[in-house]
């Protein structure tokens, strides 16, 4: 029995991925610390309505009221822990030996 070989098809070059600018970068990450930043606000003035209108009878229901300021804090709270360990994260960088 006689196999045959097939010839190897060529491999496509991979490129090396490029390190995005700096400028790229910075305005993506402050873009999305903007918008987070923001978001945070929302949720925080949606909390305050609710609460200001339970308080004067404004049609909202203890729950919904509840609700709204329970999501805002917990926002918060994840907002916090993120930052943390953004922040645990540069110091151990720091730390490293070059």
């Amino acid at each position: 029995m006689s196999m045959t070989i097939s010839p190897l098809r060529s491999v496509p070059a991979i490129e090396p991925p490029r390190p995005a600018g700096k400028s790229d970068g910075t305005a993506a990450f402050r873009s999305m610390l903007e918008s987070t930043i923001q978001n945070l606000e929302t949720t925080r003035q949606t909390a305050d309505q609710a609460v200001d209108g339970f308080l004067t009878g404004g049609g909202e229901d203890l729950h919904t009221t509840a609700l709204a300021v329970q999501r805002s804090e917990l926002e918060l709270e994840l907002a916090l822990q993120v930052r943390n360990k953004v922040v645990q994260a540069y110091q151990e960088i720091m730390r490293l030996q070059i």
